[in-house]
């Protein structure tokens, strides 16, 4: 005889309304589980008629998921999930660790369904930031004048660290608004009010942040294309200046979840630059002096991108431990022995390089890798007008010579 087949798990999302807010079917499920997993809050919105037994998830939870999972084996498991258990929620963990096919998702309204039902704010042409598990540095990239944004909070202090942060990324005006135990019969919306002016003490642990995004007027614009200004970055002189890191990047052309190795980061402004485009896009950048590292890294928190992943070290020699690229940028390093062609064998099919230099030597570099493995190379003249006694003249940036190529 075949043995019975492994019944799927079941994740039921669940609002703040508890078991009253829940359809028939999540109801059904739950009664019929004979194992629920949950965080304590879900667990005990359950009335005593779901009679399975019943498991908090441990803290951190993500490893722990495949041992409960395997433990439970054969058993009707379902797990308990705030609102949409597909929208940064246990879902994606349990279709990553099972498959899609072995999961069977019954979601419930978010809290974000919720805010923009309250607050009448088009969910198109809303962004939201999850702050739960990550820093709130991460809400800078997101802030542009004229925004809608939904964070989702970590705990009840998180509205006043959103606060602090506009405030420190000259947002102050910005409107906000906290939402708390949206969909309960106890829901609650804050009256507005801006950061600057943020004095509201914490409050419920279950709540978003709407904040309406609005730009003092004296701080610097900082847009979602390459090309943020050269003093948006902390930096001793080796920088991508603006105009060539704009070109650089086009050429580099990120898209959604690719992977970009920044060698010889020195500020990391084109790591930096290429996470802002999509929050999928992820980088990492190798750099050998230590100061400079710790220099990339306040860059990154401050232009909100926090997850740039630093490296300490010489390339090529650190670079067999990371992750395939996508794309490799070179803009610092050249003439360290078989780097490039270390960076070639690293790419897949399809993937790009790019690397820039001022100096003779590593030009010639350039050419002789274009000779071997094609590409294109040009070089980069920019000049700004400056005073030349009463008059204005041009003066020119040493000219930039790039290779950029792409492995067919």
């Amino acid at each position: 005889m075949n043995p019975a087949p492994t019944p799927p798990v079941t994740v039921v999302g669940i609002g703040a309304d508890g078991w009253s807010g829940i359809p028939d079917a999540s109801r059904a499920a739950l009664r019929a589980a004979e194992v629920v997993l949950g965080g304590p809050r879900q667990l005990d919105l359950l009335p005593p008629e779901c009679a399975g037994e019943r498991i908090a998830w441990p803290s951190p939870l993500r490893p722990a998921v495949p041992g409960l999972l395997a433990a439970h084996a054969g058993r009707r498991v379902a797990v308990l999930a705030s609102g949409d258990p597909m929208f940064y929620g246990i879902g994606r963990a349990l279709t990553e660790v099972l498959g899609a096919g072995a999961v069977h998702v019954l979601p419930h309204p978010s809290s974000v369904s919720y805010a923009a039902a309250r607050l009448g704010w088009p969910l198109e042409d809303v962004e939201v930031v999850t702050l739960v598990g990550r820093p709130a540095d991460r809400l800078a990239a997101a802030l542009h004048h004229g925004r809608r944004l939904l964070v989702l909070s970590a705990d009840a202090a998180t509205p006043a660290t959103v606060a602090a942060l506009l405030r420190d990324r000259g947002f102050g005006p910005s409107r906000m608004r906290v939402l708390e135990r949206l969909g309960a019969p106890e829901e609650h919306t804050s009256e507005p009010s801006t950061a600057d002016d943020w004095t509201r003490p914490p409050g419920d642990p279950l709540n978003l942040v709407a904040v309406e995004c609005r730009r003092a007027a004296d701080a610097p614009r900082l847009g979602a294309v390459p090309g943020l200004p050269d003093d948006a970055y902390e930096h001793d002189g080796q920088l991508t200046k603006r105009h060539v890191r704009a070109a650089t990047l086009g050429v580099l052309a990120p898209a959604p979840g690719e992977l970009l190795w920044d060698i010889g980061g020195g500020s990391g402004s084109v790591a930096i630059e290429w996470m802002r485009v999509h929050p999928s896009c992820r980088a990492v950048t190798v750099e050998r002096d230590p100061e400079r590292v710790r220099r990339i890294s306040r860059n990154a928190e401050r232009l909100g991108v926090p997850g740039l992943k630093v490296v300490t070290g010489p390339a090529p020699d650190v670079l067999g431990e990371l992750p395939s690229p996508d794309a490799v940028f070179v803009g610092g390093g050249l003439t360290a022995p078989g780097l490039l062609d270390a960076c070639w064998e690293a790419l897949p099919v399809g993937g790009r390089l790019v690397a820039n230099t001022v100096t003779l030597e590593s030009e010639a570099l350039l050419a002789d890798a274009r000779r071997r493995y094609g590409g294109e190379l040009i070089r980069l003249a920019v000049a700004h007008a400056t005073a030349v006694g009463g008059f204005t003249g041009w003066r020119q940036a040493m000219p930039v010579t790039q290779w950029a190529v792409r492995k067919d």
